[in-house]
């Protein structure tokens, strides 16, 4: 499943505040995005159609959860990018990413702990 720039901005509203009203979706996102109530609502009809989200009429008011792990999404969205920008190439994505991000000293050994492991297991292994 694809989702857009845009949908990821309403999955990780409904990730993290489930169940939730659209209208506090377009509460919370709408403005700070400069989108129209209308484009928010399009946005969550859409989710519900490709499955990202489910939603529950509660009276009047229709309430989205997420019909997806995040963790799927994250992987799809990941092995996509890392297809499209590296070739499919993991090491200099990675490289790339640890010369160029803004890591604290905590995060390079969070980093440094997950290399050791994998080399104490074998090339390859997790």
């Amino acid at each position: 499943m694809q989702i857009s720039d845009a949908e990821w901005t309403v999955m990780n509203l409904v990730w993290s505040t489930s169940p939730i009203e659209a209208a506090e979706v377009i509460e919370r996102i709408a403005a700070a995005n400069g989108w129209s109530a209308a484009t928010v609502k399009t946005m969550l009809h859409r989710l519900v159609r490709k499955g990202a989200l489910s939603a529950e009429l509660v009276g009047k008011k229709y309430l989205y959860k997420p019909a997806v792990r995040k963790e799927a999404c994250v992987r799809q969205a990941s092995r996509t990018f890392l297809d499209r920008v590296f070739g499919g190439e993991a090491t200099p994505a990675l490289i790339h990413l640890v010369k160029t991000a803004k890591l604290s000293s905590k995060e390079v050994a969070e980093i440094r702990a997950i290399l050791d492991k994998k080399t104490n297991k074998g090339e390859g292994a997790e």
